[in-house]
């Protein structure tokens, strides 16, 4: 496992090698081309506005498959498994997980659906893996007791280096260098991949329960330093940060973040060749204020404006999490939410329409582990008969 490093050796990252610059206009390119002769392949089943292009003229599906809920059982990985495996032959190329998700599980089982969907005929390159570091992973199964968990935190994290107790948020948070490149090798092992897509910082704003705002910045920084490093070494391609209350609260609130500091962190450590692409957030009915409320402060003004508005003025791709709520949109919306959406037939499908259509927005993650739920979101964007 990595030792221990205080982000300072990255310093130089905004200049990568010229022949690193041009491995890295390559792959965007292929990645361009695959994903653009993916979508090309389902456009006509869809809606015409299914397929977005962002993060360097990918192309995107605009719903997403996410992995966060279930129990770390064989039955549940092979649900994932099989479902991410049709939904990647069915048009659906952005897969979304993390590292602490089911105890590593759901990243293994994108692995193992990668694999098949490969196999398949899928291009590995026409799919955009996303996972996320931040919050410590444990192995397999939690913990049977408290003893087994400080047990498992010395073997795995302190007598290796990579943490310190100290480096602990609210006993399972960090953001310090060494765990970030420890996530990240241990993501990609889990992948299976050379390179993570798109990698995001968990919920960063869990540090502001024990930081002040002024190192909360400095951890920030590290963590965007250790990010821009793992670009140039070709182990990520871009990254962002994934948050749940962050970006929708005011700027007054402590969990507050500023999209636009989190941009000029990225540029000050690599200028304008930076790889800060995307942030994740809750967006659905039950949760517009990333839609509507004013919290993000934009322009020499100061001009406060939602989350989705300042992303996208600062060219950020934006993925919507639970747009379903982890299924309570999923029944009982009320007539008058339905008669906004006429041409969806479940509410569910109408939740997920809600949230795709919206400007700004990019992709809606929905976790879906049986074909059943896949089939029936994937109608709420089918083509309709003209």
């Amino acid at each position: 496992m990595p030792k221990r490093d205080s982000g300072r050796s990255v310093a130089g990252v905004a200049h990568p090698a010229p022949e690193r610059v041009d491995s890295e206009i390559s792959h965007h390119n292929r990645a361009a081309d695959a994903t653009s002769e993916y979508a090309a392949r389902f456009e006509d089943r869809y809606s015409p506005d299914f397929y977005r292009t962002a993060i360097d003229g990918i192309r995107l599906s605009s719903i997403g498959i996410g992995t966060y809920l279930g129990e770390c059982s064989d039955e549940d990985d092979a649900g994932y498994r099989d479902t991410i495996c049709k939904a990647l032959g069915s048009g659906v190329n952005v897969v979304d997980t993390a590292i602490n998700y089911r105890c590593q599980r759901s990243e293994l089982a994108v692995k193992a659906a990668i694999r098949a969907a490969t196999h398949a005929g899928v291009p590995r390159a026409a799919v955009v893996v996303c996972t996320k570091g931040g919050y410590l992973p444990l192995a397999g199964q939690p913990p049977a007791s408290r003893e087994e968990y400080r047990n498992y935190l010395k073997h795995e994290f302190f007598d290796t280096g990579v943490l310190t107790p100290d480096d602990l948020v609210a006993g399972g948070h960090s953001l310090v260098p060494s765990f970030l490149r420890y996530c990240i090798g241990r993501s990609r092992e889990n992948l299976g991949v050379d390179a993570i897509d798109l990698y995001y910082l968990h919920n960063p704003e869990q540090q502001l329960a024990a930081v002040s705002a002024e190192s909360f910045r400095e951890r920030l920084r590290a963590a965007f330093m250790v990010l821009e490093d793992a670009v140039s070494r070709g182990e990520i391609r871009a990254y962002g940060c994934a948050t749940w209350s962050a970006l929708r609260v005011a700027p007054a609130a402590k969990g507050h973040l500023s999209l636009g500091s989190l941009m000029e962190i990225a540029r000050e450590i690599a200028g304008g060749g930076h790889h800060f692409r995307a942030v994740q957030m809750p967006i659905s009915l039950a949760m517009p204020e990333a839609l509507r409320q004013p919290t993000q402060a934009m322009g020499k003004s100061r001009t406060l404006v939602p989350a989705v508005e300042a992303a996208a003025a600062l060219g950020l791709s934006v993925f919507g999490s639970a747009p379903l709520m982890q299924g309570q949109l999923s029944k009982d919306l009320p007539t008058s939410v339905r008669s906004l959406l006429p041409l969806q037939q479940t509410d569910a499908q109408c939740a997920l329409a809600f949230v795709r259509q919206m400007p700004g927005v990019t992709a809606a993650l929905v976790g879906t582990r049986s074909a059943a739920h896949l089939d029936e979101n994937l109608e709420s964007a089918k083509r309709q008969a003209e």
